[in-house]
């Protein structure tokens, strides 16, 4: 458990003795991909048009769309257990952080404060970050890094489906414009 649950070093530098560009973003729209059918949760730098989408899994675009509809379920799901856990343990989710892009696998941390003021940071993936991160009410960040990848990944994946062009869908939005929801 210890691997996952870690003390948080609050120093300006990453490994490389180089410090980390994080941008604040909200959620934009959540979308169903039309080729795979896969959920897609779109964040939006608070100060940019940049975008950055993140495919996701049925389950937690649902947890994302309820809290997003503030539609209360009549038990606890999942999401509400582990923010409803982290209030009774006396921790208080400061923000969550979408840290890095590898092999196609976004990452992600949530970062908590005890009631001491121990930071601590909570591996996790980007969706089930962003869904807590809608139920504690906190701000999501991306590392800067993370939208380069992303960009250099888009711009390599249109390269080779140039052959396709015209033949794109429009993308509907399921929740609609998100663009004023609080965090």
């Amino acid at each position: 458990m210890a691997r996952y649950f870690r003390r948080l070093d609050f120093s300006p530098a990453n490994k490389d003795g180089v410090g980390n560009m994080e941008i604040e973003v909200k959620i934009r729209a959540l979308m169903m991909d039309p080729n795979s059918g896969t959920p897609i949760v779109i964040l939006k730098d608070v100060n940019s048009e940049t975008m950055l989408p993140i495919w996701v899994g049925a389950y937690e675009a649902n947890a994302i769309a309820l809290e997003i509809e503030k539609i209360a379920p009549p038990r606890p799901m999942t999401h509400d257990l582990l923010r409803n856990l982290i209030v009774e343990l006396g921790l208080k989710v400061d923000r969550v952080v979408v840290t890095s892009l590898r092999d196609n696998t976004f990452y992600a941390v949530i970062e908590l404060t005890s009631e001491n003021g121990d930071p601590m940071k909570l591996d996790s993936r980007p969706s089930d970050a962003i869904a807590l991160a809608l139920r504690a009410d906190c701000p999501i960040f991306v590392d800067v890094e993370v939208i380069q990848a992303s960009r250099n990944t888009i711009a390599t994946d249109d390269e080779s489906s140039e052959e396709n062009e015209g033949e794109g869908e429009e993308w509907p939005d399921v929740i609609g414009d998100a663009s004023d929801l609080t965090m």
